[in-house]
């Protein structure tokens, strides 16, 4: 059942990617809303504490965020019949660090938290030092 979860979380990870990536490009009158940008940075942490709920393994935590850069890479850079969905714009480059920053920053919680969780099941000190 949990792994049906991850299946849950990454489908989602897919289609929100997809949207992301179609409302980047809108504007508000002459004005850029890059609204892409800031779904990302909403659903990113969601995605990747919902994966590390399945297992806190490195690799499923980051799952959501390999999904994401795949996703990324497929449609925005090579999409559909040779249709570029990401221009070389800045908010672009806004959505790529924005979603690679949404990204990397909860996934190094969970990384620590998983650490610091397994050295005080091993007896030792989460920073590192053995306890006497």
């Amino acid at each position: 059942m949990r792994w049906l979860t991850l299946a849950a979380v990454l489908l989602a990870a897919v289609l929100l990617t997809a949207l992301e990536l179609l409302l980047q490009p809108m504007y508000i009158g002459p004005v850029p809303a890059p609204v892409g940008t800031v779904l990302v940075l909403l659903t990113m942490p969601w995605l990747i504490h919902a994966a590390a709920e399945v297992s806190t393994t490195t690799a499923v935590a980051a799952s959501p965020l390999a999904v994401w850069v795949v996703v990324i890479g497929v449609l925005g850079f090579a999409g559909p019949g040779g249709d570029v969905v990401l221009p070389a714009t800045w908010q672009s480059f806004l959505l790529l660090v924005a979603g690679l920053l949404a990204g990397l920053l909860p996934l190094r919680r969970v990384v620590e938290s998983a650490d610091a969780r397994r050295s005080a099941e091993r007896g030792a000190d989460p920073r590192g030092m053995i306890r006497s």
